[in-house]
């Protein structure tokens, strides 16, 4: 184990991960800002749906939230430049982690997969060549890294991929009834948008996703597939990224290819200049306990989330129990209706309340379909009507269409 662990290998798919992914989280910041998410989702809103258990955060909402997501761009810098990477890159994590608990009305699995990626990132030794830090400080520059490194970045990405293609494996899926319907508000695409509405076209969608997701990692794995699989990889995230505007997921997603290449084709293509490590050596660190158990735990996680919705009564395309933290990506669209009324406890008075005056667009679309955000809604309301000096029971009425 530890021979396999902890041998040396090559670094260079590392650290050119690290600058392109600084690259990505300093344009997830400052892009925030540029495209009004940060105004409409964290700074318009009188409150935020947080997770549950992290009211805390609301402290930070408002327009102070510009300054924050400036600061964390620059962070951004500094991962991508390996400059006080270890800094950075835990301010960068700790930031974007607050930012995903602050509020569910913009949830995006591709905002979870960023966080876990800034965590793990922050555990590695990315900084060790092509940086600022090792210009500075010669002493850390190594051509090496132990091989766990690569294993821990590769299996991530294996169970985002194995269980968003598990996931489709539901009749609205299998139909393509799905795609069909994601495709229905891309007509006015240019050039594509015709395409887009063929019936045949929505059978490639749902079934491309389907082996995709579940046969990239292995095609990336074998060396005689990996050219074909990275064309394809290419292709698909390209296509993704403008069919659906998904952010910087698509680009982080082709850069995982170089966990999967060659350290001499990387070379070649990328870092001419940098010495290549080809010794055998095996250096196994005094934690090597802690080690293993941090990420057996984590990985143990990992895997376990995305079943947990198994053990809930009712189908999670329903309830939304188990949906989050799962890999769960464009499988259903839902609309919903709610209606509120208060019920004042002192005199039983009912009347219908206008909860829209209290909500963004954003807020005022997750409320009518997820039950969480219901309640907490409730919850709101009960405390915007005690500081009125009253004492009230909520009631909601919803209906919900998945598909």
């Amino acid at each position: 184990m530890d021979k396999f662990l902890f041998k040396q290998i090559d670094n260079i798919g590392l650290v050119l991960f690290r600058a392109i992914f600084g690259f990505l989280i300093t344009i997830e910041a400052f892009g925030a800002i540029a495209t009004g998410w940060v105004k409409h989702t964290l700074v318009e809103p009188s409150f935020t749906f947080n997770f549950i258990g992290f009211e805390f955060l609301q402290q930070l909402q408002g327009p102070g939230m510009y300054y924050y997501f400036v600061i964390m761009g620059i962070f951004g810098i500094g991962v991508m430049l390996g400059f006080k990477f270890r800094f950075s890159m835990v301010a960068y994590a700790l930031m974007w982690t607050g930012v995903y608990l602050m509020q569910k009305s913009s949830y995006n699995n591709h905002y979870y997969l960023m966080m876990l990626l800034c965590w793990i990132m922050a555990l590695l030794p990315a900084n060790r060549w092509f940086s600022v830090d090792a210009r500075l400080n010669p002493e850390i520059k190594s051509p090496s890294m132990p091989r766990w490194v690569l294993l821990v970045l590769i299996l991530q990405v294996w169970i985002v991929y194995t269980y968003a293609s598990v996931a489709k494996l539901y009749p609205d899926w299998l139909d393509a009834s799905m795609a069909a319907l994601l495709m229905e508000g891309k007509k006015h695409y240019w050039l594509i948008g015709d395409l887009l509405q063929q019936n045949w076209a929505h059978w490639v969608i749902a079934y491309t996703g389907i082996f995709f997701d579940l046969l990239i990692v292995p095609l990336m794995l074998w060396r005689r597939t990996r050219l074909l699989g990275f064309v394809i990889s290419v292709f698909f995230h390209l296509f993704n990224s403008i069919v659906f505007q998904i952010g910087i997921f698509p680009y982080m997603s082709i850069a995982f290819a170089l966990f999967f290449f060659s350290p001499e084709i990387l070379q070649k293509r990328f870092l001419p200049k940098k010495k290549l490590y080809t010794g055998n050596a095996i250096i196994v660190p005094n934690y090597k306990g802690t080690l293993i158990a941090v990420f057996g735990i984590y990985f143990a996680f990992q895997i376990g989330l995305p079943l947990r919705h198994w053990f809930f009564k009712d189908d999670v395309l329903w309830t939304e129990e188990g949906h989050r933290l799962s890999w769960r990506m464009m499988l259903r669209s839902k609309s919903g209706s709610l209606t509120v009324w208060v019920k004042n406890k002192a005199d039983g008075e009912r009347e219908r309340y206008n909860y829209s005056e209290l909500l963004g667009t954003k807020q005022q679309g997750s409320v009518t379909t997820k039950p969480d955000i219901m309640w907490q809604l409730a919850q709101k309301i009960k405390e915007i009507e005690a500081k009125k000096g009253r004492d009230v029971a909520v009631y909601m009425e919803s209906s919900v269409r998945v598909n």
